[in-house]
């Protein structure tokens, strides 16, 4: 559904957001401003920015393949909790310039939407005109793609779906970006017809020449020479690359509070399938998933056969070696525990599945085509999982598990309220008995742990709450620490 209120449903003409969809139609734009001789892909960000930190090592070709080093702003811990303000983007690009690189330029890859928001901040700045502008008078209008445009809180917009999140067994509206923080990343709407007509465009010539096309679909390779491990099984400008059952894939998803997508073009096949949801945290849905569904539907014939993995034989005592929390990108916990016989799996905000072993060490999900492999020190101890889903593998450590304190429950009920983390961003605490949760806005609700009386700590998630009390003894606030940075919430309930 559209709206759930109001019971609307899902048609061709329903607005989306699309997220990092967006990625392809902001390096797309790039290549247009090199070929209308505004900028080449190894020009140093310096010539446009002179002032950016380490701007003279890095180039346009850094920040189209996530190769920059520069540290992405999404990935800030204080970043969820400003998504619902709007920014300028010289601010924003001020809030990360001065951030310590991930890496040297070039050296690695890894995602990074700040190079994608200061993409979408040079078009703005080289065709002298706003970033939407450009892209509305480059590509929308002259592909007719009148359901597509940068998504702005003021609009009103006819059929555009609201973005929900599915917790604790039921939807609610999701937390409400603006979306000036997130600019040529991902800020973007469209709709299913528009995307197919943009993949057509894209993959017929209509949109770039056969030269920046072909520079586009190349992945990236690293200044050692070495391929790195992406998303798929490479990165291009804006699209990833990869090698689906023996079938050229070249796609992108997108992701944001309320909305998860998917745009994929085969392009041997000149088959297009995209998919749009308004629900994240959502249920079962992985659009991702469903595109290759789609796709195997109608390609199966030309398809190698799909990879299989026999269950094998193994004593499920050995998985209590495998039972803890695993740390991923951004935050995210992979909680793994055992129910007799089984091997249960669960990232955050996602449902729990059953992992079933290929070895003794190596185990593999029936439900998506991923693997994690458990790997052991000189001791015999588990230290880090290597997960590996879509072409792009990840080493995600393992961390000890903390005691709670025994604290008597009626601590807890000065605790009770409402926290204001940033204007429309409140953190909300609530007691169960002899449990306490916090809940986010837009996020699921977690039980938080007390360590002391005054300090709690989250499981599902690296983070620490501490509540803070006046000269009269009553809470006025409580302190969120994650990732090295603190903030403060004020009681307003």
């Amino acid at each position: 559904m559209a709206n759930l209120e109001h019971r609307v449903p899902v048609t061709t003409e329903t607005k989306f957001r699309i997220g990092s969809i967006t990625k392809q139609f902001t390096a797309s734009a790039i290549l247009k401003l090199q070929e209308a001789g505004l900028l080449s892909v190894q020009d140093t960000l310096s010539k446009f920015l002179p002032d950016y930190p380490r701007g003279n090592e890095v180039t346009i070709h850094h920040l189209l393949t996530h190769t920059s080093g520069i540290h992405s702003y999404t990935s800030k811990p204080d970043f969820m909790q400003t998504v619902t303000v709007e920014v300028k983007p010289e601010s924003l690009i001020a809030s990360f310039k001065n951030d310590k690189y991930d890496f040297d330029p070039g050296a690695q890859w890894r995602y990074n939407n700040s190079g994608y928001f200061l993409l979408g901040y040079l078009v703005s700045k080289l065709a002298n005109e706003p970033y939407a502008a450009y892209l509305k008078k480059t590509f929308f209008e002259p592909l007719n793609m009148s359901d597509t445009d940068v998504h702005r809180w003021s609009d009103v917009l006819p059929h555009e779906a609201t973005g929900y999140a599915y917790v604790d067994g039921k939807f609610q509206k999701a937390q409400n970006w603006d979306m000036s923080r997130a600019g040529g990343a991902g800020a973007l709407y469209s709709t299913v017809t528009d995307l197919y007509r943009w993949n057509e465009a894209v993959f017929n010539g209509n949109v770039l020449s056969e030269k920046n096309l072909a520079a586009a679909f190349t992945p990236v390779t690293l200044k050692d020479g070495s391929k790195p491990q992406t998303a798929g099984d490479g990165y291009g400008y804006g699209w990833s690359i990869s090698d689906f059952r023996g079938i050229k894939e070249i796609a992108h998803g997108g992701g944001l509070h309320g909305f998860v997508t998917s745009l994929a073009r085969y392009p041997e096949h000149n088959m297009t399938v995209t998919v749009l949801t308004n629900c994240a945290p959502g249920r079962d849905l992985n659009p991702g998933g469903l595109t290759r569904e789609i796709a195997q539907i109608y390609l199966w014939e030309k398809m190698k056969s799909q990879e299989s993995y026999a269950t094998a034989t193994v004593d499920p005592k050995l998985y209590d070696a495998y039972v803890g929390k695993y740390e991923y990108p951004g935050g995210a916990i992979l909680m793994v525990t055992r129910d007799g016989n089984k091997l249960l799996a669960q990232l955050t905000g996602q449902p729990q599945f059953e992992i079933f072993p290929r070895s003794e060490t190596e185990f593999f999900w029936k439900v998506v085509d991923a693997q994690i492999t458990f790997v052991k020190n000189e001791k015999g101890e588990v230290v880090h999982g290597i997960h590996r889903q879509g072409g792009q593998t990840l080493t995600v450590p393992r961390f000890k598990e903390e005691t709670p304190a025994q604290i008597d429950p009626a601590v807890y009920d000065a605790y009770v309220g409402e926290y204001e983390l940033a204007p429309g961003v409140i953190i909300t605490v609530t007691k169960e008995g002899a449990q306490l949760f916090a809940q986010l806005t837009g996020q699921p609700r977690f039980e938080i742990f007390p360590r002391s009386a005054t300090e709690y700590f989250l499981q599902v998630v690296k983070a620490d709450l501490t509540f803070v009390k006046d000269e009269a003894g009553n809470v006025a606030s409580l302190i969120l620490k994650q990732g090295g940075v603190e903030q403060t919430a004020r009681k307003v309930k």
